[in-house]
């Protein structure tokens, strides 16, 4: 019967768990997306103030930290399953099919969002003007969004598995480029704020960011948000992956659960470095194009910061986060309709998603967008933390709806519903910030599931159900350690070739950091930051192809050698 289960189902064997310089490549290849360039320039928009950003979003991403590690990661290790996986056991089917039509909905709009910030670099290379308004203003442009859209389709379908690790590539050379782009605009700020394009201490640095970058005031002149906004939004904009559990799937490899802090490269290296350089960069390329950061889209930004890495930067931050959520919200789907291909599947959703692709108020809105969908899907974390965390503790049976062999859980469903009406409810009543919803949520749902489930039995004893159960799970630990001895453990590559190619690639990364601070530092004068950033331009193109040759070539050779772990 076990090995008749997909893999899906079953917990994740010993042999195929892995230590924490895994999840440090993972988070920061998946946290310094293109959504970044979105939300630095947002927050520039919206009026956040210099001391508003380096602390506000140090706190709140501090705050996303704990909440992977202490909320998701010990229920994913403990598990050792997917939330989809686990959700079933706890809620039944009927629940389950609800919370995925939720998922696709999600991911089928931030793989737009991808998509359309991705096409944003593109439509430069056609002369396209930039999409301002809410819906497209230019037929070309939809053009290049179902071109660039399908491509990521087709390789959602077909080619996912080479994306993915392809993807885990790009994080070391993201965070690189987001803080070469700071460093090559921020003479340009100086010069216009102090007339000069050196720094003499920090303080100047406070200057500019309060004169040109984070002013206090928003687009329309009135004073923006505060500290406390700043901090909510860099906490609730991953809600959906820790207090919503979506990251029990990537966290349920992991060997301890303090492997959770590993997400600190997403968050620190990632959002709160990426999320500042990217409103440098918003505001250095206004300055240059004499405009305003609002009248930029991703593309003008990257271009004026980057050069020809510009085009590479948005096209693959935008291209490998549309993947992997695309792929999502196809297995998402196609657990709804199991009896249709997930190939199909995957294509009828994408083509949705390029539709969506073509309206440009989907990336402008990101900020919202997430707050609401993190609000979407707290209701069945704090659902699954009442299962898990607080039953034991109050001598609740977990998995009582399986036991009793319900085919849909009323109390499960109804928290979820009445979880989602308090919230928005508080949402529209403007009882409290819009970003700090999801926590009075999170704890209503915990209450409210406790009490109803007590009402439909979870109170009770089922000694032969966990026996039955325990039995279970031994006979799966014992399958999986037969699988161990097949599959043997991964092997490295010994060659000469691939140790130099590795070095090579770090080497490269180094490079255009060393020519970024070079812009940066020694640019005594304009005429002199132009050469060097003219410079930057050149030998950061060909140092980007160079490290992703010699990375992949790494890459590539790995999995050669281990066929078997191939997942």
């Amino acid at each position: 019967m076990i090995a008749q289960m997909k893999q899906e189902q079953l917990p994740v064997p010993v042999h195929r768990l892995h230590r924490w310089p895994h999840f440090v490549g993972l988070y920061a290849g998946e946290h310094v997306a293109a959504t970044e360039f979105v939300i630095g320039a947002t927050f520039v928009a919206m009026g956040a103030s210099t001391r508003d950003i380096l602390i506000g979003l140090l706190i709140g991403n501090i705050l996303a930290i704990l909440s992977w590690t202490l909320i998701t990661t010990p229920i994913a290790v403990q598990t050792r399953l997917s939330l989809y996986t686990y959700l079933e056991k706890i809620a039944g089917e009927s629940m389950t099919r609800l919370y995925n039509w939720a998922n696709v909905l999600i991911f089928t709009v931030i793989s737009a969002a991808m998509i359309t910030v991705s096409c944003t670099a593109v439509r430069l290379l056609f002369n396209i003007p930039p999409q301002l308004q809410w819906y497209p203003t230019d037929s070309l442009f939809v053009a290049v969004v179902v071109a660039v859209g399908m491509i990521v389709v087709l390789v959602a379908m077909y080619g996912f598995n080479a994306v993915a690790e392809f993807s885990g590539l790009c994080g070391p050379w993201l965070v690189v480029m987001f803080v070469s782009g700071a460093l090559v605009l921020f003479p340009a700020l100086a010069e216009s704020v102090l007339g000069r394009t050196t720094l003499n201490g920090f303080s100047d640095f406070l200057l500019i960011g309060d004169d040109s970058i984070w002013t206090g005031t928003n687009a329309a002149g009135k004073p923006g948000i505060g500290l406390w906004e700043v901090a909510g939004f860099a906490w609730a904009a991953n809600t959906i992956t820790h207090f919503g559990l979506i990251d029990m799937a990537l966290l349920r490899y992991a060997k301890k659960s303090i492997y959770g802090l590993c997400t600190s490269a997403g968050m620190l290296f990632g959002h709160y470095i990426a999320w500042i350089a990217s409103g440098i960069m918003g505001a250095g390329a206004a300055v240059l194009l004499k405009s305003t950061i609002v009248e930029l889209d991703p593309g003008d930004v990257a271009f004026r910061a980057l050069g020809m890495s510009g085009y590479v930067i948005v096209i693959v931050a935008g291209w490998t986060t549309a993947n992997a959520n695309l792929y999502r919200a196809g297995l998402a789907a196609q657990a709804i309709f199991h009896k249709r291909s997930r190939k199909m599947v995957t294509f009828t959703v994408g083509c949705v998603t390029v539709a969506v692709a073509c309206f440009p108020f989907v990336f402008r809105q990101i900020l919202p967008l997430l707050t609401y969908a993190g609000l979407l899907v707290v209701p069945v974390g704090g659902i699954v933390f009442a299962e898990h965390v607080v039953f034991p503790r109050i001598g609740f049976t977990r998995y009582w709806a399986q036991y009793r062999n319900l085919p849909h859980s009323v109390p499960a469903i109804a928290s979820w519903t009445a979880g989602l009406i308090f919230g928005f409810g508080l949402n529209a009543f403007e009882v409290m910030s819009f970003y700090y919803l999801f926590l009075p949520t999170w704890l209503f749902t915990i209450l409210l599931y406790t009490f109803l489930a007590k009402l439909y039995g979870a109170a009770e004893k089922y000694p032969e159900e966990e026996e039955k159960e325990r039995i279970l799970n031994e006979d799966i630990r014992e399958f999986q350690r037969e699988q161990a001895l097949v599959e043997g453990d991964p092997v490295e590559d010994p060659s000469r070739q691939s140790l130099v190619l590795r070095w090579i690639s770090r080497v490269c990364l180094a490079l255009i950091l060393l020519l970024a601070l070079k812009v940066m530092f020694q640019s005594p004068d304009m005429r002199t930051y132009t050469s060097n950033r003219d410079l930057f331009y050149t030998w950061a193109f060909v140092l980007t192809i160079s490290y992703f040759a010699t990375a992949y070539w790494v890459l590539h050779r790995f999995k050669a050698l281990n066929p078997q772990h191939d997942n």
